[in-house]
């Protein structure tokens, strides 16, 4: 039995017309169909996540400036409720983005060489890659960059929204009823009954400076959200 070495396909390496038969190129149709479905299907929750946070968001901006004797403070319920939907969806974009991997995969390394009738474009691992991928399934972003990523796309222009309207609430309609004409006056209005003015001061500015500086973070250092399978090279894709 001849020997191989330990990146070869022993299929081709027997049949070198392998990947041209009609039932191969029917077996990876159909699994490229089948990862573009669970794609698509994580891409509808991604969605899901985005909407109740701009549901919930819309409707305590009606409650809060609609009804003067509601508290500034129900803007905090709403940045934790949208910080929740932030955690949830950067879980969810991890597992989209796993599976667009493998989509990205096939369209480079099978419908590319198709489209342009250029078998030599098969060479390289990518098979490899895409079995150990079905094998032992990864993420390929970490979860840092999976917040960081869906902060750049929706969340940061959210949070900044709402902060914005915490503050025209307390210019609107300030607790003791005299109007902000101060830094001084304004600082004083942050106090909620018993939750003290520094503490709703250290909430506005840590949210704002945490949105912020991780989204400038991981656009500086995100090298795109088309990213390779596993930890390999881009090289890896192009065989």
């Amino acid at each position: 039995m001849p020997g191989f070495e330990d990146d070869t396909d022993v299929l081709d390496a027997l049949r070198e017309d392998a990947v041209h038969e009609p039932d191969y190129v029917t077996a990876m149709s159909h699994f490229y169909r089948g990862e573009v479905g669970r794609i698509m299907t994580w891409r509808q929750r991604l969605d899901t996540t985005t909407t109740w946070a701009i549901t919930s968001t819309g409707t305590i901006f009606t409650v809060a400036f609609s009804i003067e004797k509601v508290p500034h403070l129900i803007f905090f319920f709403n940045l934790a409720i949208v910080l929740m939907m932030l955690w949830i969806e950067a879980r969810r974009y991890r597992f989209y983005d796993a599976f667009r991997a493998r989509v990205r995969m096939l369209e480079a390394h099978f419908l590319v060489p198709v489209l342009m009738r250029q078998p030599p474009k098969l060479e390289g691992n990518w098979r490899k890659l895409v079995a150990e991928d079905l094998m032992i399934p990864a993420f390929k972003v970490s979860m840092f960059e999976s917040i960081g990523r869906r902060l750049k796309r929706n969340y940061a222009f959210i949070t900044m929204i709402i902060l914005t309207a915490w503050i025209t609430k307390i210019f609107i309609h300030p607790p003791q009823g005299q109007p902000i004409e101060s830094l001084g006056s304004f600082y004083s209005a942050l106090k909620v009954g018993a939750i003290p003015e520094w503490f709703v001061a250290a909430v506005m500015l840590g949210i704002f400076a945490s949105v912020i500086g991780i989204t400038i973070y991981i656009a500086k250092r995100s090298v795109g959200e088309f990213t390779e399978v596993g930890q390999s090279s881009r090289t890896n894709w192009m065989g």
